[in-house]
């Protein structure tokens, strides 16, 4: 069943034990009144508004307990608002008794009866509302003991409800003692009044006019009952003050009433002071927070500004910002000529500690402000922003008013300078990193591109099969392979390494890749091929860039194979026939080294025939000059160990042999240099 179903019910059987219980108790004063046998027993009304006390405990404890996000004032409106409409009904009952006067009616003992029970259900509404309220307030800073006192406490004002209609008549020599007992565990609950501190001045004033209202609803409840039933003498009636529930109840509501009043009304002084400590953590959270939620610098200096002044309590301030031989200035309350005529008259009396970080920075800086010609501060504190153990900026902060800043207000802006100079500094590391992330994810991307402009599947053209393995040392890099069918029986073959590494590289080999689609679709001669490469590269390669490179074209109706060089690493070559691999020693310069026509003289045109099972092996110097942790480089006879041993394999088989020999030697697949190996093997 849901709380909300309970508190409903609750509430409608309460009016319904009420009802009972008026009914039956006028019952039995008629009767008794009239000289008649009453056919109820006196104990039933006892019984009946006992049960309603416990429906009423019910209803309250669900609907204050359940109650999220309520505040102290809030909880002490609710006992007002309980308390001002109960109080509107006694008094309407009490206009109509004005009215009637010395009537009949007035005199009549059901209609006093009547009207007293009125106002003893009234009077248990606003003591279990109070009692509801106040629990939520005693256990605001709850501890385990303070549950379990609790909990025994509640438990033996319920006992009290079962202790009223016990009809055994010797207990009534313990009712005494069982009051004193619940008066002294109420005592020991009241003194838990710390909400109180978390309450602003405003709030204070507004708790004390609620607890005072509460005071007089419990005051005039108890007054207006006690009244009514001096009227009802020898006559037997539901008397609250027989009821050791209700009587403790009011005990323990006057009690904790007393309790606040007397709190908040000692906690006004203080009021202001926490306040302020709770603007200065505030501000200090703000300023330290800063570099999370800000997208710029300057908004972090605002903030400094803002949370300095609000502080501090400061009429005018100035931040002052050193950046790159430039100052800026950030103001509140005056002007940048104002800043400049103050700081003038510190220099021109060497105020020390001004624009340091000296133990005095503070020191007599009012006196010289009465020297600053026409201005109409007279307090002056001012501390130095340091990042990285470099001052950046200066923090002052004006009063119109003399020795307007204490030794505490001095604390807190050497505090609130020092933060922000973390906070700046970390704003700063924060920016760097998201650029470096931002750089990262642009590699990234660069990475993508650059993988796509490489051969995934590369295409077999005529009687031979090919394989590839590129690495680069950064996210890209400079190495190039690439194949290209130029005709039925021939293709093109090209690898290459741009000199350097990273983002220069890569641009340059996507140039490389963009003159090879083009030009060797137009079948040149491997050297004529070259020629016009440089020709291109010239003029878009920067002076200090060259590349190198290999070019073949494979004439599978000839079997044969012609290339030229341009400075790239030899070629390993493994003849089938003679069993064993050699490096063709051939002649080339790289391309983009010499800028002018005579590029053609200094590459030449090579042919080699070849056979079944010829492999031929192009590599970057990535692999040749690689380096174990002794510095010793992997070098041109393991290359060729390891193409010789593996001659008899599979291209993807003797690459993978060559791969997991090279990691083997440098110790690591981490190289500070691109490399590139592409195996080629005839059938």
């Amino acid at each position: 069943m849901s709380h909300k179903v309970i508190t409903k019910l609750s509430a409608f059987f309460a009016v319904i034990a009420w009802l009972f219980m008026a009914f039956t108790d006028l019952t039995v004063i008629f009767s008794y009144s009239n000289n008649l046998a009453p056919e109820i027993s006196q104990q039933v009304p006892v019984i009946a508004f006992n049960v309603f006390l416990l429906l009423l405990f019910i209803y309250f404890k669900i609907k204050i307990e359940r109650a999220e996000n309520v505040n102290f004032i809030d909880l002490l409106w609710r006992v007002f608002v309980t308390g001002l409409v109960t109080t509107i009904v006694s008094l309407f009952f009490r206009m109509i008794n004005v009215m009637i006067g010395e009537s009949a009616l007035a005199q009549y003992i059901i209609y006093q009866e009547f009207v007293y029970v009125v106002n003893l259900g009234l009077l248990s509404i606003v003591l279990v509302s109070c009692f509801s309220v106040f629990r939520k307030l005693i256990l605001y800073q709850k501890s385990k003991a303070l549950i379990t006192f609790w909990r025994l406490f509640q438990s033996l004002l319920l006992v009290g409800l079962v202790y009223n209609v016990l009809p055994f008549t010797f207990l009534n020599q313990f009712s005494q003692y069982y009051l004193i007992v619940l008066g002294l565990m109420g005592l020991f609950l009241s003194v838990n009044i710390k909400w109180v501190a978390y309450l602003n001045f405003k709030q204070k004033w507004k708790g004390i006019l609620l607890v005072a209202l509460a005071l007089f609803y419990l005051i005039y409840f108890v007054w207006v009952v006690t009244i009514h039933s001096g009227n009802f003498e020898g006559v037997p009636f539901v008397d609250f003050q027989e009821n050791i529930f209700l009587i403790a109840l009011i005990i323990f509501v006057f009690i904790y009433i007393i309790f606040s009043l007397l709190v908040l009304l000692f906690n006004l002084p203080t009021s202001s002071v926490f306040e302020q400590k709770l603007e200065e953590v505030g501000n200090f959270q703000k300023l330290s927070q800063s570099i999370q939620t800000e997208q710029s610098e300057e908004r972090v200096y605002d903030i400094l500004l803002e949370s300095s002044v609000s502080t501090v309590f400061a009429d005018a301030a100035w931040l002052e910002i050193n950046q790159s031989d430039n100052i800026t200035y950030y103001t509140y309350q005056i002007e940048e000529k104002e800043v400049l005529a103050i700081k003038d008259a510190l220099l021109s009396n060497k105020a020390k500690g001004v624009s340091d970080q000296g133990q005095d920075k503070t020191r007599n800086l009012d006196l010289i402000l009465k020297k600053v010609k026409g201005s109409r501060f007279r307090s002056l504190i001012v501390a130095p922003i340091v990042v990285k153990n470099e001052q950046i900026g200066v923090l002052g902060l004006l009063k119109e008013v003399t020795d307007g800043f204490n030794k505490e207000m001095k604390k807190i802006v050497s505090t609130f300078s020092n933060q922000a100079g973390i906070s700046i500094e970390n704003f700063r590391l924060l920016s760097e990193a998201l650029e470096n992330e931002r750089y990262k994810e642009e590699l990234k991307i660069a990475k993508r591109v650059q993988s796509s402009l490489l051969p995934k599947d590369i295409k077999i053209q005529g009687d031979y099969e090919m394989v590839a393995y590129s690495r680069s040392a950064a996210e890209v890099g400079g190495d190039y392979y690439d194949t290209l069918a130029i005709n039925e029986h021939s293709s093109a073959l090209i690898i290459g390494d741009v000199s350097g590494k990273g983002t220069s590289a890569a641009f340059h080999m996507s140039q490389m890749k963009g003159i090879f689609q083009s030009l060797s679709q137009l079948g040149l001669e491997p050297n004529v091929f070259l020629d016009k490469a440089n020709n291109a590269l010239a003029k878009c390669l920067d002076k200090s860039s060259f590349i190198t490179a290999t070019y073949f074209i494979i004439d599978s109706k000839k079997n044969t194979l012609r290339f030229s060089r341009a400075g790239h690493c030899p070629t390993l070559y493994f003849d089938s026939k003679k069993g064993i691999s050699s490096y063709f020693s051939t002649k080339g310069m790289g391309l983009g080294m010499l800028r002018n026509n005579n590029y053609i003289n200094f590459v030449e045109v090579n042919e080699v025939n070849y056979h079944p099972d010829d492999i031929l092996i192009l590599y970057t110097d990535g692999i040749t000059e690689a380096q174990n942790r002794k510095g010793d480089e992997y070098g041109y006879d393991r290359l060729k160990e390891i193409v010789d041993f593996n001659a008899k394999k599979s291209p993807e088989e003797i690459k993978n042999a060559l791969i997991e020999d090279f990691f083997a030697f440098t110790g690591t697949e981490f190289i500070n240099d691109d490399y590139t190996v592409v195996i080629l093997k005839f059938k």
